[in-house]
């Protein structure tokens, strides 16, 4: 098999020569396809939970849907120090392969995997366990992506070529979409939500097939090969990286970039995507299509922030994108729900939805397992108003109050479903329900987004506008990053930091943003979340992180 090689040092002056730059294209494309099968699951999480998870009631599953997704990220810091240490050890390309392999063939048996009604319990334990092993190999696959763009590109060029790296997440994210939307076409939806949702992880095989032969074709770094022949490779870069004066920039890197990155680059797209559909009502198809035309709309701004970066720094494109981003984030959620569902805040002003309830009843209605049963009268009267998409206050009642809901002026009683046999609180449900959903109605609180209420242009320009601070954090965090650590050990020093940040402060940002609604009510507490984590890495990352862009990176 013939491979790429290197004609230059990443020293050399000027543009790069044509065979670094298919180098680079060949590295992108493979990153590509493996956050497209990362992304299918998050894109696909509500069907999946009723695929997967149909044994428990509809919040929790969706809620265990969100943690089946977030467990992907949980591992992923310990893909990082696995497949860093042996990217560090024996080389980029062949942790290329290998990570590629997993990814690939982890995402095509969950197009094959058997759902709850076929073989119970044992469904949704095996998805997690492919999901962890998708996280696994992500977490080896972006330190040595970027690590190996990097090393190839002369001083100068750095934040301009790996930003192309940068663009693979959102790009790769695209991609799941169009294929998602364009089997749902073909199929209807009905088959689709049945069978068809299948399809797109079963693609996944045609493109394993190609990233593999992509990055066969890769040969290695050639800073690494340089360091290799001088026999100066780490013989522990675990220890070099977290247990010496190295492990101090490797915490600055994950509280003073990453964690901040990631919860803007999570907010701006996921978060996004599930508050139009679950919080607003908005139909999965237009939400899809609005999320990438604003993935086509900001992808470029990748490029354009890593170029920028180039000549006035990294640090500060960075920092400035996390604090204009907790800045704004709520007036910008708020009038997305202006433009893309303004009957539920025409309602909630004229008839604001409020339970009144003992505080004792009410419960954080959060169940992974789907064990729990929440039958006080507090948890019954929360979980219909979260379930309908309904923004509401919680009063405190006298100790033993049954929860009653007030919508504008009229009262609704909730009942005590604790201790009542299984006829008897279906009976009591039914009357509940019958009695909220006209007053809801009533209220001018709607089941779905009214399309022709939806104003497009300005809910694809807010959502265009959220990925552009995605871009700003985003496009610049891999020179930088790369920039910080010394060759020896670059994959595994800049692998943890930004995995664990993206792991772990990005990818529990649904599940804890939704859990935080859940128990206010108010569908902008969630956001919270993402606004604190992006403030403390504005501080900490403008305070104690140095200025990387004229590093020469081969000293």
């Amino acid at each position: 098999m013939s491979s790429v090689s290197a004609t230059a040092g990443p020293s050399t002056p000027g543009t790069l020569t044509q065979s670094h730059k298919k180098v680079i294209f060949a590295s992108s494309l493979g990153t590509v396809f493996e956050w497209y099968d990362f992304y299918l699951y998050g894109s696909l999480a509500a069907i999946i939970a009723a695929q997967f998870f149909s044994g428990v009631n509809e919040t929790t599953g969706f809620i265990f849907a969100l943690l089946a997704f977030a467990a992907g990220f949980a591992v992923r810091p310990f893909g990082a120090i696995v497949f860093g240490r042996i990217g560090d050890m024996i080389g980029r390309k062949y942790t290329f392969l290998v990570t590629i392999v997993i990814m690939g063939l982890s995402t095509f048996l969950v197009g094959v995997l058997p759902s709850y009604a076929s073989i119970g319990i044992a469904a949704p334990i095996i998805l997690i366990v492919l999901r962890m092993l998708q996280g696994l190999a992500l977490g080896g696959e972006y330190g040595g992506a970027a690590t190996y763009v990097a090393e190839h590109a002369p001083n100068g060029k750095r934040g301009l070529y790996t930003s192309f790296i940068q663009t693979t997440a959102t790009v790769g994210l695209l991609l799941s979409l169009v294929v998602i939307l364009g089997v749902r076409e073909v199929l209807g939806t009905e088959a689709f939500n049945d069978w068809g949702w299948r399809l797109p992880f079963l693609l996944s095989i045609v493109l394993l097939g190609v990233s593999v032969w992509i990055r066969m074709q890769l040969s290695e770094s050639p800073l690494f090969q340089q360091m290799k022949a001088e026999g100066k490779t780490s013989k522990a870069p675990i220890t070099e990286s977290f247990f010496s004066k190295n492990g101090r920039i490797v915490l600055l890197a994950l509280l003073g970039a990453t964690a901040g990155q990631a919860v803007v680059w999570y907010t701006g797209q996921f978060y996004a995507m599930y508050f139009l559909t679950q919080s607003l009502k908005v139909d999965p198809t237009t939400t899809w299509l609005l999320i990438g035309g604003a993935l086509v709309i900001g992808t470029p701004f990748f490029v354009f922030f890593g170029w920028l970066s180039d000549r006035i720094g990294r640090k500060k494109i960075i920092m400035a994108g996390c604090l204009v981003a907790a800045l704004t984030y709520i007036p910008l959620f708020q009038a997305l729900t202006h433009y893309a569902n303004p009957a539920v805040e025409e309602a909630s002003a004229s008839y604001p939805a409020v339970v009144i309830a003992d505080p004792d009843t009410c419960n954080f209605q959060f169940d992974p397992v789907g064990k729990k049963q929440f039958t006080s009268s507090c948890d019954i009267a929360t979980a219909a108003l979260a379930k309908a998409g309904v923004p509401y206050d919680v009063q405190d009642a006298p100790a033993g109050t049954v929860a009653t809901v007030m919508i504008g002026d009229t009262e609704i009683s909730s009942y005590e479903a604790t201790g009542l046999a299984k006829e008897d609180a279906a009976a009591q449900s039914a009357t509940f329900n019958a009695a909220l959903k006209p007053t809801l109605a009533t209220a001018g609180y709607p089941e779905k987004a009214d399309p022709a209420r939806i104003n497009k242009p300005m809910v694809l320009a807010i959502l265009a506008l959220l990925v552009v601070y995605v871009t700003m954090v985003y496009g610049p965090i891999a020179a930088w990053l790369v920039e910080l650590f010394p060759t020896r050990i670059r994959y595994t020093s800049m692998s943890l930091p930004y995995h664990i940040g993206n792991g772990w402060f990005g990818g529990f940002l649904p599940t804890i943003s939704f859990a935080l609604v859940a128990a206010t009510g108010n569908i902008y507490y969630g956001l919270w979340y993402p606004i604190v984590i992006a403030l403390m890495t504005f501080v900490i990352g403008s305070l104690f992180l140095r200025e990387t862009y004229k590093a020469d990176i081969t000293q």
